[in-house]
């Protein structure tokens, strides 16, 4: 179709439009350049120097973080190997670390490693330590709760383990194994077995709980006359020894999906 007059005037007003619009648009240009050029120029030097500051901060904390994790490993091989004097040594400028998590992990280790050393005083402190840190996360601050209590338990009161862990020993809990059977076997001791035999069982039940606790609470839960139902899964997950018994923490409990 062949284009009309009023086509072709239509689309060189367009085309007339669009350069009076460029020009005007240069003209704009060329006098905001003049009045603000300096000023940009300036803008963008500090801003290439600020950029060049946050990439060094980023390097030197890649940096010591790379620091840390050397020396981390270098722990965690001591202990391996059943060094734990040399792991100590490994540990001792991670107990300061401006990374809270590397401070927090050298803190629970050192403190573990006292306990492994039958130096009970010095692990309950150094647990106590943890836990009263409010700068350091969470997780650790709960487990080192946990390692206290379990590390104190026999000179404990019974009241004195529930006040401790009794906002742990509920369902859903990363630390609902650890913190429960002792709160339960507390209760036992205060002769509430009316709290103990429910709580029992729930251990029994909670397929997150690591096998060795479920095992005892299961047996616990049916010595208090509690049904807490067993599964062949449960019956595969590995015996146990007496019931009665404060086991270590489980490596696996505490863990979230």
């Amino acid at each position: 179709m062949k284009d009309t007059p009023k086509d072709e005037t239509s689309r060189s007003e367009d085309v007339f439009l669009r350069e009076v619009d460029d020009a005007v648009r240069e003209d704009n240009f060329k006098e905001f350049a003049q009045r603000y050029g300096l000023v940009i120029a300036v803008a963008l030097v500090i801003g290439l120097a600020s950029l060049a500051g946050w990439i060094f901060y980023g390097n030197s904390q890649d940096e010591a973080s790379g620091l840390r994790s050397e020396e981390y490993v270098s722990a965690i091989d001591s202990l391996k190997q059943n060094n734990l004097d040399g792991a100590s040594k490994a540990l001792e400028s991670l107990e300061t670390a401006d990374q809270d998590g590397y401070r927090a992990a050298a803190q629970m280790m050192q403190a573990n490693i006292a306990l492994e050393k039958q130096d009970v005083k010095k692990a309950v402190a150094a647990y106590a330590k943890i836990k009263a840190d409010k700068t350091l996360p969470g997780p650790f601050r709960d487990l080192a709760l946990i390692r206290q209590t379990a590390a104190e338990f026999d000179s404990l009161k019974p009241q004195q383990v529930v006040d401790r862990l009794k906002p742990m020993a509920v369902p859903g809990n990363p630390w609902f194994g650890s913190a429960g059977e002792m709160v339960a076997i507390a209760y036992l001791d205060m002769g509430k077995a009316n709290l103990a035999g429910p709580l029992f069982a729930q251990l029994a039940k909670d397929k997150t709980v690591p096998p060795t606790i479920r095992s005892r609470a299961l047996q616990m839960a049916g010595v208090q006359g509690i049904d807490a139902v067993e599964t062949e899964e449960d019956k595969t997950d590995g015996e146990t020894g007496g019931v009665a018994q404060i086991a270590p923490v489980s490596a696996d409990e505490g863990k979230t999906e």
